[in-house]
C-alpha cells in the first residue's frame, strides 16, 4: 500500500472511530494518597528473596545516606538499595547475538510509596542510573530524592560498540524492536511492582511514568498498550512519531545540503556551512523583531507560538543578500528557500505530508538545533535509526561499512516517495512495521483517561527534531477525541526557546512531577508552571540564557491554546503574568 493510501485510509479511520464515540464520562475522583512503608528486609538479602518468573537478579547494593552527590542538586542522595538485573535472556536466531532487558531499581529506605519508570532516550541501549529524572535543564532533584522507586532500563538490547552500526544494531532482531517499541516497558512494569512488593511488604499505591524524547513516546505508548498500569505519565519532547520525524530530519539534511561547501576531507557536503551560527542568529533576530511583543512584552520569548506563525514570513521578515553573502547580515535566495522549506516540512510528490513542519522560534540560534539538524541528521542517531531500525526490511551493512559508503550517503539518498514508505512496512521475518510498534496504539488515549490517568505533556517551541507543532497536532486529535473534557485528563505546557528536551534561550529548568502527583493525587489540575532560567552562578549553568535576561529569570508556562501573557510588574518574574488566550 502506498504511503499516501496508507495515510488517507488512518485518517478515514480515526475520524469514523471519534465520530461514534459516546460523550466522554465525568471525571473519575483522584487516588489516595500515596504513603510508603519501611522495607522488611535489608538489601543484601533482597537477591534471594525476590523470584519472577525470567528475571535473573546479578547484584545488589546498599548505599548510604549523604554518600552520593549529584551535579545540580544540592542534597546528598537518600539511603537506598541499588538492584540490577536481566529479564528474558535469549539468544537471537537472527544475529545469534545475546539479548536481555537489563534494568536497574533503586528503592529508598524511606519510601513514598510511589513508583517511578524513568523511560530513556535515543536508540536506548543502556541501563542509565535509575535517579529519576524529573526532565527540563539542570534539575535541582530528582524522583529519588522526592522518595519515589525508581526503575531504569535499556529497553532490551545493549549498545554494541563492535560495530559501526552502534545503537542500532538491534534493529536486525525482530524481537529486540519490539521490545525497544512497547515490550521493554510491558514487561517490566508488573516486574518492578513486584520487586517493590517484595522489599516493602506493599504494593505502590501510584505509578508514574517520566520520559524525554524517546522516553516521551515510551510514555505515551504505555499509555496506550498497559492503560491500566499508571495513573500518571509525564513526558516530554514526546516523539510519538519517531519514526516518521526521523524520515524528516534526513529530509532535512537534503536540503540543507543543497546549500552547503564540500567537506575537503571527504567532498560530502558540510551541513555545517550551510547556515553558519550568524546566519541562525539572524533568523532569531527577525523571529523576535516580529514576534517577541505578541505577548504583550518584548522581552526575548515568543510565547505566542500560533500566533508567531501567523505574524512571520520568511521571505519578508528575513533581509536577503543583494550580491555574495554576508553572515549575519542576510540571507542569500538560495538559502532563504530552503530555510522555509525545512521549516514547511516534509512532502512527497503525491503531495502527502509526512510529517509536521517546525514553528518559529528564536530558539533557532541554540547550539543543539545546529547539531541535530547539521550533524545527527546524517549520523549515528536518525540516519542510522532510520536505515537499521524505522525501515522493514533494515538496510545492508554496506551503507557504513562498503566500498566508501557512509551514513551521510544513506541520509542525502533516501527518498520520500521509494523509502518514506518502509517505516509502515512489515515482512515475514519483521512482522510488525516501526510505526506499528513505536507510536501509539490509540492517540485518543481513551481507556487511560477513563481510569482515571492523568497526562501531562511538554515541548520546546525549537526542537529540532521532534516539531512541537506535531505536538499540538497530536492534541487537537486529542481533544477531539475528548471534548471540552480534554484537560480533565491532559495538558499540554509548551516551552520557548528550549531545544530537544532542555536548552536553549530558554527558562527551561521546572518541576513537572510534582505538579502531576498533585494532579493524580490531590485533584489539583496545574493551570500553571513556573520555569526558570539557568544563568550564570546557577547550579548548572545554560550558557545560552542572553546576557540581557536576569541569571535566574522566571516565566509562566501555560496549558495550551494559552499564552503567558504580561500583565504589569518585573519583567523578569512570573508573577508579571497571566495565562490567557
Amino acid at each position: 500500500m502506498s504511503l499516501a493510501k496508507f495515510a488517507a485510509l488512518a485518517s478515514a479511520v480515526l475520524l469514523t472511530a471519534c465520530g461514534t464515540l459516546p460523550p466522554p464520562p465525568a471525571p473519575p475522583t483522584p487516588r489516595p494518597l500515596a504513603s510508603g512503608a519501611p522495607p522488611v528486609m535489608t538489601c543484601d538479602a533482597l537477591a534471594a528473596r525476590f523470584a519472577y518468573a525470567g528475571v535473573r537478579v546479578t547484584a545488589t547494593e546498599r548505599v548510604a545516606d549523604g554518600q552520593l552527590a549529584l551535579p545540580g542538586i544540592a542534597r546528598y542522595m537518600p539511603e537506598h538499595c541499588v538492584v540490577k538485573g536481566v529479564m528474558n535472556e535469549r539468544t537471537s536466531p537472527v544475529d545469534n547475538k545475546r539479548y536481555a532487558i537489563g534494568f536497574e531499581m533503586r528503592l529508598p529506605t524511606y519510601w513514598n510509596g510511589r513508583f517511578f519508570y524513568q523511560a530513556n532516550g535515543g536508540l536506548d541501549g543502556f541501563v542509565t542510573p535509575a535517579y529519576g529524572d524529573i526532565l527540563g535543564g539542570g534539575p535541582a532533584s530528582n524522583g529519588l530524592l522526592k522518595g519515589f522507586a525508581v526503575l531504569s532500563s535499556d529497553a532490551g538490547h545493549a549498545f554494541d560498540r563492535t560495530t559501526p552500526i552502534g545503537g542500532a544494531s538491534f534493529g536486525i532482531d525482530p524481537q529486540a524492536r519490539r521490545d525497544y517499541g512497547y515490550n521493554a516497558v510491558a514487561q517490566l512494569t508488573p516486574m518492578a511492582k513486584s520487586l517493590i512488593q517484595t522489599f516493602y511488604g506493599k504494593r505502590p499505591v501510584t505509578s508514574y511514568l517520566v520520559g524525554t524524547s524517546n522516553g516521551g513516546r515510551h510514555g505515551l505508548v504505555a499509555a496506550s498498550r498497559t492503560p491500566e498500569e499508571y495513573d500518571g505519565i509525564l513526558v516530554s519532547t514526546p516523539g510519538y512519531n519517531l519514526p516518521l520525524a526521523a524520515v524528516a530530519q534526513v529530509w532535512g539534511a537534503q536540503q540543507f545540503a543543497k546549500v552547503s561547501r564540500p567537506n575537503p576531507a571527504t567532498q560530502r557536503p558540510d551541513l555545517t556551512t550551510s547556515f553558519p551560527p550568524a546566519d541562525l542568529n539572524l533568523v532569531a533576530r527577525a523571529v523576535l523583531a516580529r514576534c517577541d511583543a505578541l505577548d504583550g512584552l518584548a522581552d526575548g520569548v515568543v510565547a505566542d507560538v500560533q500566533g508567531c506563525q501567523k505574524a512571520f514570513r520568511a521571505d519578508r521578515d528575513i533581509p536577503v543578500c543583494a550580491g555574495a553573502a554576508q553572515p549575519g547580515q542576510c540571507l542569500t535566495p538560495a538559502q532563504k528557500a530552503v530555510l522555509a522549506k525545512v521549516f514547511e516540512g516534509p512532502v512527497d510528490s503525491a503531495g502527502t505530508r509526512i510529517y509536521s513542519g517546525l514553528p518559529w522560534d528564536a530558539g533557532i540560534a541554540g547550539r543543539d538545533w545546529a547539531q541535530w539538524k547539521f550533524s545527527h541528521s546524517v549520523g549515528p542517531r536518525d540516519a542510522v535509526a532510520l536505515a537499521f531500525v524505522f525501515t522493514t526490511p533494515p538496510a545492508s551493512p554496506a551503507v557504513v561499512n562498503g566500498q566508501g559508503n557512509t551514513l551521510i550517503d544513506y541520509a542525502l539518498g533516501f527518498s520520500l516517495d521509494r523509502d518514506a514508505g518502509k517505516v509502515w512496512a512489515s515482512d515475514a521475518l519483521f512482522t510488525d512495521s516501526a510505526m506499528k510498534m513505536m507510536t501509539p496504539t490509540d492517540t485518543g488515549l481513551r481507556a487511560f483517561t477513563k481510569r482515571g490517568g492523568k497526562l501531562l505533556l511538554a515541548h520546546g517551541t525549537a526542537d529540532p527534531v521532534f516539531s512541537a507543532l506535531d505536538t499540538i497536532a497530536w492534541w487537537d486529535g486529542y481533544v477531539y477525541a475528548h471534548g471540552s473534557k480534554a484537560s480533565d485528563s491532559a495538558r499540554l505546557f509548551l516551552v520557548p526557546g528550549m531545544n530537544h528536551s532542555r536548552g536553549g534561550p530558554a527558562t527551561d529548568q521546572m518541576d513537572l512531577v510534582d505538579a502531576l502527583v498533585n494532579w493524580v493525587e490531590r485533584g489539583q489540575a496545574p493551570q500553571s508552571i513556573v520555569a526558570q532560567a539557568r544563568g550564570p552562578g546557577s547550579a548548572v549553568p545554560n550558557p545560552e540564557v542572553p546576557a540581557s535576561w536576569s541569571a535566574n529569570r522566571t516565566r509562566l508556562l501555560c496549558p495550551y491554546p494559552q499564552v503567558a501573557r504580561y500583565v504589569a510588574g518585573d519583567v523578569e518574574s512570573a508573577a508579571s503574568f497571566r495565562c490567557a488566550e
